[in-house]
């Protein structure tokens, strides 16, 4: 008697090494190419046809390969490569077509309809473990290297001793927000920040004392602003936050809270607790048209209510007058 389990009987699974699609109409083939590929530890998303799995492939978390047999009912593996590479974004898809044509021009016309790799039927064990795994260890490097690619973003976009926004991607955002709020009449929040007497910290205490302050004081304004909020180091000890659809109450309350929040306990070094406060230069602003926003303008403005907050004696928030018009400061 035959020892080679019923088609629709599940295979044991291994420790899992990814997911593939398989997408065979033969229920005898579809079994035996799934029960190897459990056994060496993927897990498996098994169709009957090219429809099926092109619906598949659409969900969010679609397998990233895909084994593909050429002849199937409904749609070809072929075609359903053409349609893979038409319609791909985002991370790239590996695809190896299952065939029992063996002609030159056969292997060549799917290879160029999209698919990476092929392999002829009846299919060789070891062949087909050898060319699963060449698949995987591409989707392995491509998934490292997106990696990579994030960290390099997030790098490139964010101070590195704070993790806040950087100067560069900080301006950016207010000038995005800038826009938006120009399209859609929402008023919209700038805050420029400074910590009061700083560099008496470095000079007290050292500039590792010091970046521990910027760190701890980063954190303390996160969460002391709404989470759709974007606060950014701007330079030094000075921070620039933009809030977007925030009326100028809503903006006074902001910077109060972040300055109940940055003086209200004293940041641990070491076996030092050290005082800090915040001033902060505020500006909301209406826009009445467009190109009525200019950032460099909102900057400006806000940074002319933190010179009045040190100079009427830090630990306190000013407010600029309402700016409007063309950018221009109105009443």
């Amino acid at each position: 008697m035959s020892q080679t389990p019923p088609p629709n009987e599940a295979p044991v699974s291994s420790p899992c090494r990814g997911n593939i699609l398989l997408a065979e109409d033969d229920p005898i083939y579809r079994w035996l190419l799934q029960s190897q590929l459990v056994k060496w530890g993927y897990r498996v998303v098994a169709v009957k046809n090219g429809l099926e799995a092109w619906e598949a492939l659409q969900a969010a978390d679609a397998p990233q390969m895909a084994i593909l047999d050429w002849i199937m009912p409904g749609l070809d593996g072929v075609e359903l490569c053409r349609r893979i590479r038409a319609t791909e974004q985002g991370a790239y898809r590996y695809v190896l077509l299952l065939t029992a044509k063996h002609h030159k021009e056969d292997v060549v016309a799917g290879l160029d309809a999209g698919a990476d790799d092929y392999l002829t039927k009846p299919f060789n064990v070891d062949e087909l473990r050898a060319r699963v795994h060449a698949g995987s260890r591409i989707l392995e490097l491509q998934a490292a290297l997106i990696k990579t690619q994030g960290a390099l973003q997030f790098e490139a976009a964010h101070d590195r001793l704070t993790g806040l926004w950087n100067r560069g991607a900080i301006v950016d955002l207010l000038q995005r927000e800038a826009l938006r709020s120009m399209r859609s009449g929402q008023p919209l929040g700038v805050i420029v920040a400074d910590l009061d007497h700083f560099k008496q910290i470095n000079d007290s205490y050292g500039h590792l004392a010091g970046d521990a302050v910027l760190c701890e004081v980063s954190r303390r304004l996160i969460e002391a602003v709404r989470s759709y909020d974007y606060v950014g180091r701007y330079g030094g000890e000075e921070f620039l936050i933009v809030l977007e659809e925030c009326a100028a109450a809503d903006l006074n309350a902001t910077a109060e809270r972040v300055r109940h929040h940055i003086a209200e306990c004293p940041v641990d070094i070491g076996t030092v607790q050290v005082s800090v406060t915040i001033s902060l230069g505020l500006v909301c602003a209406i826009a009445d048209g467009p190109d009525s926003l200019v950032p460099e303008d909102l900057v400006r403005a806000a940074d002319s209510a933190l010179y009045c907050a040190k100079a009427n004696g830090r630990n306190r928030a000013e407010t600029a007058p309402i700016m409007s018009q063309a950018g221009r400061v109105g009443a």
